[in-house]
């Protein structure tokens, strides 16, 4: 009924792309705090603007990654190394932290004017997954996880959140290594080869990949079905409803 091999008897999903609408609101604050920061530098050294590409530079170098890790990543393929700093620095702070800090508040501040709505193929997916009596996580490096879920009315749907607060704590590595999809399993008492990994980035699924886990679906909300599967999805779909759409 689920469209999953027999065998897999836990969900664990990614966040932002896959259950809520959100990855749009972060590639937007990626590129608002990279812009600004880029473009002040650029001024200073008398070196020409080349704005962050809210597309292919997200992908490629933010999506699914921890914050900090998104912000020296892409900023290292700029040829740009900044200091490190605390989590606490402001952010007007020129650290990777600093950076991190900017555009977490750029995040909130949308969340707050915009909202946050919830996949409702994803919804349903989820719905049918708990009827089927599998055990369910999310698994997300974001901090404000627990926020969006509640803003989105489904905190509920889940036995298990491993965020970014959780990654922190337990000093689990950020994706693309598999370490929190790793933890989720185990929270669940679930082997990764009896689990599923729902992923809409590079870095998602490559971390189910190297996790090893029963099958990595890739959900592709624009337009990169080939890049996920080059990454480690055994299956690509535009929405989880397909899957079951497909029995």
């Amino acid at each position: 009924m689920l469209g999953l091999p027999a065998h897999v008897r836990a969900c664990l999903f990614d966040l932002d792309g896959v259950l809520t609408q959100t990855a749009k609101v972060h590639a937007a604050a990626w590129k608002e705090m990279f812009d600004g920061y880029l473009r002040e530098r650029a001024a200073c050294e008398g070196t020409a603007f080349v704005p962050f590409d809210a597309v292919d530079d997200y992908d490629e170098y933010v999506d699914g990654r921890p914050r900090e890790d998104g912000v020296r990543t892409f900023l290292a393929a700029r040829g740009i190394r900044l200091p490190e700093g605390s989590p606490d620095d402001p952010p007007e702070s020129e650290t990777v932290n600093g950076l991190g800090t900017r555009k977490n508040d750029l995040v909130l501040r949308r969340i707050r004017e915009e909202g946050v709505e919830p996949y409702e193929g994803s919804v349903r997916f989820v719905h049918a997954v708990r009827d089927a009596g599998l055990r369910r996580a999310v698994v997300s490096s974001s901090a404000n996880c627990r926020d969006v879920l509640v803003a989105a009315g489904i905190e509920d749907l889940f036995d298990e959140r491993i965020d970014g607060l959780v990654a922190r704590e337990r000093r689990l590595r950020g994706k693309p290594a598999p370490d929190t999809y790793l933890e989720a399993a185990r929270a669940l008492g679930t082997e990764p080869a009896r689990a599923a990994v729902f992923e809409d980035a590079l870095a998602g699924v490559e971390a189910g990949r190297a996790g090893r886990f029963g099958v990595v679906v890739g959900v592709d909300r624009v337009g990169q079905a080939a890049q996920l599967r080059a990454h480690g999805a055994d299956v690509v779909v535009r929405d989880l409803a397909e899957l079951l759409e497909s029995q």
